[in-house]
């Protein structure tokens, strides 16, 4: 019996060292003291992120006192740092000041981005200047992103943020308080998505459900080529702020239920921008986590 019971405290000893030990964290070289977020992997090793535009002297570029927001794209070295950064061109004649989110369609054709209106090109009429917007851009080979166009569903009063698409581009992902009707927002902020028709056509927001949504918020989604949708919540029976937690498309086209990513993927901070390979053994995350070494950090991980 005494044999039994040593040999059961063994088993179980491994058992957690092995569930402590399932992912390594890694905080990545180009952190620093500003805030790296937003994260979406484009083609095979390039990754877009959005943060602070700097002078040579590290300063923040600001616009009306304002700090300059914008994204940037990196290339992923064989040990998990993002290298080769430099900044997605921007067409200066968009005024577009700061942009918190991006995604790029599966052809490479068409940039989405979150932003907010500012004093030149903001709409008639009364809104709340703090609410997002969700626009669409081509590329220009002598310019860059130009020609943004607001997304024909976004409502003035409403919010629209955190763009994410399909890998066939036919479905659009985002976050958003739209209110009224059927599809109505449960909490702060839900996960919706419209079907993406061709010539800046839409169908109307669907709501993705109570599989996914809660009556707290939701942000940050991503959906991965085989169709699992990671997300952040801020629900209840989290580790604490936002977790980061995953949904899968069934054969019926239905989301499953929402289950928690475990630690060390999440923490007792806020976690978010979970990005993945297609086997799920490695990918990045940002944090807010303690000891990083800013606001939003970016974290590499791989898988035991």
């Amino acid at each position: 019996m005494r044999l039994f019971f040593s040999l059961l405290l063994l088993f179980m000893s491994v058992l957690v060292f092995s569930q402590k030990d399932t992912y390594k964290i890694v905080n990545i070289d180009l952190n620093n003291k500003y805030p790296h977020f937003a994260l979406m992997s484009i083609k095979s090793n390039k990754i877009l992120f959005t943060s602070f535009v700097t002078g040579k002297k590290g300063k923040v570029k600001k616009i009306q006192g304002m700090p300059v927001l914008q994204v940037f794209q990196g290339e992923v070295s064989e040990t998990g740092e993002i290298i080769n950064i430099e900044q997605l061109p921007i067409d200066p004649r968009q005024n577009i000041i700061n942009i918190t989110s991006t995604t790029l369609s599966p052809d490479g054709k068409y940039l989405y981005i979150t932003s907010r209106y500012n004093y030149k090109n903001k709409p008639k009429g009364n809104f709340n200047m703090e609410n997002f917007h969700i626009s669409v851009g081509r590329y220009d080979k002598v310019i860059g992103w130009t020609d943004f166009k607001v997304l024909p569903f976004c409502k003035l009063r409403y919010s629209y943020a955190h763009p994410t698409l399909s890998s066939d581009g036919k479905t659009l992902y985002f976050t958003s308080n739209l209110r009224g009707g059927r599809e109505t927002t449960k909490g702060g902020s839900d996960i919706f998505k419209v079907d993406v028709l061709g010539h800046n056509s839409f169908s109307e927001p669907k709501n993705l459900g109570k599989n996914v949504n809660s009556y707290s918020r939701e942000m940050f989604p991503v959906i991965t080529d085989d169709n699992v949708l990671y997300f952040s919540s801020l629900r209840a029976g989290g580790y604490g702020a936002y977790d980061i937690y995953k949904s899968t498309i069934n054969d019926k086209g239905e989301f499953t239920k929402a289950e928690k990513l475990p630690k060390p993927l999440n923490s007792s901070k806020d976690d978010f921008s979970f990005i993945t390979n297609n086997n799920g053994t490695s990918g990045y995350l940002v944090s807010k986590r303690l000891k990083g070494k800013g606001d939003d950090d970016i974290y590499y991980f791989i898988k035991n």
